[in-house]
């Protein structure tokens, strides 16, 4: 069984990985990937073996599986709640327990269930699926935006990499922050094969702005604002000063989870707000000087009400407690 394409010019200049996996957003990554390894993945008729090539509009694409929207409709638990939708993007709250992409075939993830709410007809250009320009670990909620055009996910991509686009997170921690406002600067080193960061010298820049709103009872509520995007970023600064994510079985208090596990079964981490400065490429008009909030979790809504701390953005999302906050 296999398939060709005749590529856009969504998809002009794009990697070829990348364009893979939005065409195809159903496959698991695995899978992609071990297609390119073995030469099952042609353009023009040539076997494209490295996953960061650039493709280009116009060229022939094959590749060993069947036609994208061609399968059955994924099984989903619930539709994602939108926060904004526009002609290039669409923002969403994403709840818990879900993964941004799927791990499996017709996994259950973000871009699935937004590929499945939109449908073939309006969820992109042809050939063009959903893709999200950025990710959240499996287990924190909040604001995420999902590209609907390749023009709109070049022009995203380029934003988050010029950090021109603005990411603030709320969490509860374990403990009190030494100081009011600090700047956590310390560089993170993935190990890939165990899905572990950690602090390392030889790791890549990381810095992370926080800021503790409250405290009370051994907890704290803090703001932190993202100055560049690694993985577990979060997770892994607020660990390294001594203020671990409660819920976070990883990095986190294994005492203070213990404790308080019936209220904190994930890592209590919120994507807070997603903001986009004037002067954006003008395929983000839309986008040019605005910003999303998604309201703050049952869970950790739950926490602050009963210590009394004042929450930013506490209102109700639509579709909360039919999509959960699992």
């Amino acid at each position: 069984m296999s398939f060709s394409l005749r590529l856009s010019q969504d998809h002009d200049g794009r990697r070829l990985d990348r364009m893979l996996r939005s065409v195809w957003p159903e496959l698991p990554l695995s899978a992609i990937m071990r297609a390119i390894r073995k030469g099952e993945v042609r353009l023009d008729s040539t076997r494209a073996r490295e996953p960061g090539a650039r493709v280009r509009g116009g060229q022939e694409l094959w590749v060993p599986w069947e036609a994208p929207g061609e399968r059955p409709a994924v099984p989903r638990r619930g539709a994602v709640p939108i926060l904004w939708r526009g002609g290039c993007a669409l923002v969403v709250n994403k709840p818990a327990d879900l993964l941004v992409q799927p791990d499996v075939k017709d996994g259950d993830s973000v871009v699935t269930r937004v590929w499945s709410m939109l449908g073939a007809a309006e969820g992109g250009s042809p050939g063009f699926a959903p893709t999200a320009v950025h990710r959240l670990d499996r287990n924190t909620t909040g604001v995420l935006i999902v590209a609907l055009r390749g023009d709109a996910l070049r022009a995203l991509e380029d934003a988050f990499r010029e950090r021109l686009a603005g990411k603030r997170y709320l969490a509860i921690v374990v403990g009190r922050p030494s100081r009011e406002l600090e700047e956590i600067d310390a560089p993170l080193l993935k190990d890939s094969e165990a899905n572990v960061v950690r602090v390392s010298p030889e790791g890549k820049s990381a810095r992370t702005r926080c800021r503790c709103l409250a405290s009370d009872g051994g907890l704290s509520l803090v703001e932190l604002e993202l100055l560049t995007g690694r993985t577990h970023q979060a997770r892994v600064h607020l660990a390294h000063v001594g203020c671990p994510i409660l819920g976070d079985r990883k990095y986190g208090d294994f005492e203070a989870n213990r404790l308080w596990r019936a209220a904190a079964r994930r890592p209590l981490l919120h994507a807070l707000e997603l903001s986009f400065p004037d002067g954006l490429s003008p395929v983000l008009r839309e986008l040019a000087g605005r910003s999303f909030r998604a309201p703050v979790p049952k869970d950790m809504r739950a926490i602050a009400v009963d210590r009394g701390w004042t929450l930013p953005a506490d209102i109700s999302c639509p579709g909360e407690d039919e999509d959960g906050d699992e």
